[in-house]
């Protein structure tokens, strides 16, 4: 015995020491040792900053000894400028590494293949972090990863912040060897995604159109989505047999949407939407498709986007559209507070395939409000309801297999409401994944955007280049008060932080400015102006001078602007001088003008109108516009505008209520003719405003279902409304004094 111990602990050592470990500190060195790394050795980059290392990881080890590459302490290897990671061959394992400052040169940031003929297989990366690692030109397309081989896992990776175009996470099956590839995703956190303004924003994708008849066997589990809200797919499974189960989707907008492919598994998801904008739950499309015990709590999303679509086809649809909903089963699922359950959506001239031979059984539905949630589209017969529980009536339709009970809904420690009076919906054992599971353990969750006024409050001054001063040494979140005085800015002042800008008294600080423009908004800057006094009597006497502006061309970040409590006037000492310009492919989550006034302006007040060639593209989420007063505006309050027919977007929204507007609209090269122009923006409320000789409101709905309200408001001349993309009368509820 003694000796067989021997031998044993011989054979151990002789392995230990055949697995060997390099520590290398240039790219130069890399290269040389991964060339002869075998089965069990271990490559780790020493610590700091790499800058445009493209790194190639390619060996042969063994499922009991891998190959690794990691870093000489997790977290302290960062990646940046143009860098990026492929691996390509057997038991491979990569770690502990960070992408950031900077953008992949290539198609992708970490590729699980080295060419389009060698891939990865049965290897992993795992506690990586990609943040902000994006294109400087949001329109150029890339993936962050790009899973291909098989049999690979992707696991507690920390990925946030992509702002430009293409999917974070792509399971690529245009190869056989990347079908039928069982790949496992798994406890990673996908962090915030920014509103993209377009379509491209999805978040996670198995496969694509082309290849979407094809398995792919990927599962997908335990994975935190955080305010993921690029677009209305937040997951788009486009391939068969996936299995997506105990994720949490929180506070994201869109949905996860079986948008190809057939026999896919949802079960065990949890939604939490929190009642934000545009929540949604899961969009079923296709064959044999399973949606079982998932939970959604607080959604209000709608059409594509609601808490739970079922969808119209496309009769013999080719494989790019909408194939038709053919034995679906969607059982023991609960919805709470979900505003919007949607059968046979999309229902039109072209979907006309209604769901057929499906089942909907055993979920539990509950509104504290009392609504039904319910909309039907075309012929649901095809759909079973049967032993479904609501506290509401439910469309008549339904009735047979809804029944209405009146439940009392306790939260249990799962965080998950459960009735005390029924066992319908989702079982107990369901246990929602954390944020905290999620992810490397060593790398800090950030939040979301800074907030206003969230940083220390600096009284200024009003001397020579204070204002630009300030402005320039202020961190992120920090307010600027300005003290009474005039401020005359001779620079422009580049917005790159979220700042506040205030009057200490209301409009006793007094601002001019001497260049084309005052505030020039640029990556990572959001700005709010408060309580103001601001004239353009000293700006130069040029047309086309600007207040405030985006970069012209370029940004990646959104950013936010409200002006409030302003005066601005003046703006008058050449023609087409404009309040805001947007620039092309700049984009704002939000832009809130409230209780300012505007005097004497020659250009428009808010030009959001870059993104002109029809592809769906916008410039603005929300722009809202409450309880202002307008007077000698001869441009157009708001030129918002949104072309193409594409359909993976929320908005653009327009809030104008509560407005005094004199003598607007009007003047020559105001070439809309209208005080609104509105193409193409999907929400618009214009409620309770005092038009008064002023250029006509102009609406021309576009893709969609657009809703657009023009209500009691007393205007001088009839809305415009034009039905660009349908037939018929308009769709938009009127109803105002026309005051002559």
């Amino acid at each position: 015995m003694k000796i067989l111990a021997v031998i044993l602990l011989s054979l151990i050592l002789t392995a230990e020491l055949c697995a060997k470990e390099y520590l290398v500190d240039s790219p130069k060195a890399f290269k040389k040792v991964v060339k002869n790394v075998a089965a069990g050795d271990t490559v780790k980059l020493a610590n700091g900053i790499w800058h445009d290392f493209e790194i190639l990881f390619t060996g042969t080890g063994n499922k009991d000894k891998p190959i690794t590459l990691t870093a000489e302490t997790k977290g302290k290897v960062i990646l940046s400028g143009q860098s990026n990671l492929r691996l390509a061959g057997e038991y491979l394992v990569v770690s502990g590494l960070v992408f950031k400052n900077g953008f992949t040169p290539s198609s992708e940031v970490i590729a699980f293949r080295r060419n389009k003929k060698h891939f990865a297989y049965h290897s992993r990366v795992t506690e990586t972090v990609i943040e902000d690692y994006s294109n400087p030109d949001k329109r150029e397309g890339d993936y962050w990863v790009a899973l291909y081989g098989q049999h690979n896992r992707f696991d507690h990776n920390y990925l946030a912040g992509k702002r430009n175009k293409g999917v974070t996470l792509a399971v690529r099956l245009n190869s056989e060897n990347s079908q039928q590839n069982h790949h496992l995703i798994e406890y990673n956190y996908f962090g915030p995604r920014p509103i993209f303004g377009s379509n491209g924003g999805e978040t996670l994708r198995i496969g694509t159109s082309h290849h979407s008849l094809t398995d792919s066997f990927t599962v997908v589990e335990n994975n935190y989505f955080d305010q993921c809200n690029g677009e209305v797919e937040i997951i788009s499974v486009k391939s068969g047999k996936n299995q997506l189960r105990n994720n949490v989707f929180f506070e994201s907008r869109g949905t996860l949407t079986l948008r190809h492919g057939n026999g896919n598994v949802i079960e065990n998801n949890v939604f939490f939407g929190n009642g934000v904008d545009h929540t949604g739950g899961i969009r079923v499309i296709n064959k044999d498709q399973i949606i079982r015990n998932n939970y959604l709590e607080g959604l209000t999303g709608y059409r594509f986007g609601s808490g739970l679509t079922v969808m119209n086809g496309v009769p013999n649809s080719p494989i790019n559209r909408y194939h038709q909903v053919d034995n679906a089963l969607i059982t023991n699922n609960t919805l709470i507070n979900v505003d919007h359950i949607q059968i046979a959506a999309g229902s039109d001239a072209e979907r006309s395939a209604v769901p057929i031979n499906s089942k909907v059984e055993n979920n539990l539905i509950f509104n504290e409000n009392n609504q039904q949630p319910f909309t039907l589209f075309d012929d649901i017969s095809g759909v079973e309801f049967s032993n479904n529980v609501a506290n509401t009536k439910v469309v008549t339709a339904l009735e047979s297999g809804i029944s209405q009970q009146k439940l009392v809904l306790v939260r249990a420690e799962n965080g998950l409401l459960y009735p005390s009076n029924s066992v319908l919906g989702v079982s107990k054992e369901l246990s929602p994944i954390t944020k905290e599971q999620t992810g490397p353990n060593w790398y800090p969750k950030r939040a979301g955007d800074t907030a206003f006024n969230s940083g220390k409050i600096i009284e200024v001054e009003a001397t020579e280049d204070a204002l630009f001063n300030a402005v320039k040494a202020a961190q992120d979140g920090d307010v600027l008060v300005l003290k009474t005085g005039r401020y005359n800015a001779r620079k422009v002042i580049n917005i790159n932080k979220t700042i506040t800008i205030k009057s200490k008294h209301r409009q006793e600080a007094r601002l001019t400015f001497e260049r084309g423009t005052f505030f020039e908004i640029v990556d990572g800057g959001s700005l709010t102006l408060d309580g103001l006094d601001i004239n353009g009597s000293n700006s130069p006497d040029y047309s086309g001078n600007t207040l405030i502006r985006t970069k012209k061309w370029g940004m990646t970040a959104n950013y936010r602007l409200v002006i409030e409590n302003t005066r601005i006037e003046n703006l008058d000492i050449n023609h087409s001088f404009h309040v805001f310009e947007s620039g092309k492919g700049a984009f704002a989550n939000q832009i809130r003008l409230e209780n300012n006034q505007f005097h004497n302006i020659s250009g428009d007040i808010l030009r959001l109108d870059k993104e002109i060639e029809d592809l769906g593209i916008y410039n603005a989420e929300y722009v809202e516009l409450v309880n202002n007063q307008f007077e000698g505006v001869k441009g157009a309050l708001v030129k918002l505008y949104r072309g193409g027919s594409d359909e993976s977007t929320f908005g653009p929204h327009l809030l104008m209520k509560g407005n005094q507007v004199q003598n607007l609209g009007l003047g020559k090269r105001n070439k809309s003719n209208a005080s609104l122009f509105l193409h193409g923006v999907q929400v618009s409320n214009i409620e309770d405003n005092q038009l008064s000789n002023a250029a006509p409101i102009v609406v021309e709905h576009t893709v969609g279902e657009p809703k657009t309200s023009i209500i009691n408001n007393q205007l001088n001349i009839s809305p415009s409304i034009a039905e660009l993309k349908s037939k018929g009368l308009h769709t938009a509820t009127l109803s105002n004094k026309i005051v002559k």
